[in-house]
């Protein structure tokens, strides 16, 4: 996970070094390349730097994965870092729970419907 922020966050100062840009010129979503249909987490990137800049609307309209995103990318790596300071393991302990709890049908069918309907969305507002 914190490979995954740390990856994170080099693409966030790839797109903040292209100041003006706002990620549309920086598209490197394969699917949408492939298929010219946005996948459900098109505008994620665009969403997170949106919150950065305040604008909450905006990233909302973008993808609202990226409210999801942008709280992984906080609250992970401090998490992480507590935990290392501390001898502690509770960030994995969490992980593994909230992994097992996904695999609850109850859970994963409404999580898989969310994101097709935020695919939807992606595809709708894309037109």
């Amino acid at each position: 996970m914190a490979l995954a922020c740390l990856a994170g966050y080099a693409w966030l100062a790839i797109l903040l070094s292209n100041s003006g840009h706002s990620g549309h010129d920086m598209d490197v979503c394969l699917i949408r390349k492939v298929t010219d249909t946005p996948c459900p987490s098109c505008g994620s990137s665009r969403a997170v730097l949106a919150i950065i800049h305040g604008d909450f609307l905006a990233a909302l309209k973008f993808n609202p994965f990226g409210y999801l995103i942008s709280g992984i990318l906080l609250i992970s790596p401090v998490w992480i870092l507590f935990d290392m300071i501390f001898a502690k393991n509770s960030f994995l302990i969490f992980y593994k729970q909230v992994e097992n709890h996904i695999r609850n049908k109850w859970i994963a069918i409404p999580m898989i419907v969310l994101v097709i309907a935020n695919w939807i969305w992606n595809i709708l507002k894309d037109v």
